[in-house]
């Protein structure tokens, strides 16, 4: 990753030069074991929210998002998004994020990160693929989950 920039009140569409390093690093992350990833899925009200937590020392690489978020970040890690830029992120932020992102973490502390949509989703799959063009990638296909959808 690069040098530390400061953090936007944006976090921006990522580059196509960032995304093809993402993709990269997803390309060689596939070659190692892959660590269990829990996700915590909410739809309610018309809202679709996915938290994962990744644990101090783990790094791990996004699908593209196609829809603009909110992204909630608790813990101390490293983002790269935008044009290459890495993002650190202490404590606890609430950001607006761009449709357009791909985007690289590694965690220097556990980190909870949540993103979160308006969707007319019934189903985790259907918000899935609201988000992205590549959920059979997504690490809540493969990993634990708990879902909570309420109907309302």
């Amino acid at each position: 990753m690069s040098e530390i920039a400061t953090l936007p009140p944006v976090l921006p569409p990522s580059s196509e030069r960032t995304i093809a390093f993402v993709d990269e690093v997803a390309r060689r992350h596939l070659q190692h074991p892959q660590p269990t990833i829990f996700t915590h899925h909410v739809l309610h009200g018309g809202m679709y929210a996915r938290t994962m937590m990744i644990h101090a020392g783990q790094q791990i690489t996004s699908t593209l998002i196609k829809v603009p978020t909110v992204l909630t970040v608790y813990g101390d890690c490293e983002v790269l998004a935008g044009d290459g830029n890495t993002y650190h992120i202490q404590g606890y932020q609430v950001l607006a994020a761009s449709a357009g992102r791909k985007q690289a973490y590694i965690a220097h502390a556990d980190t909870f990160i949540t993103m979160a949509f308006a969707t007319d989703a019934k189903t985790v799959e259907e918000a899935e693929e609201q988000f992205t063009d590549e959920a059979d990638r997504l690490l809540s296909r493969v990993g634990e989950n708990t879902i909570i959808i309420t109907g309302e």
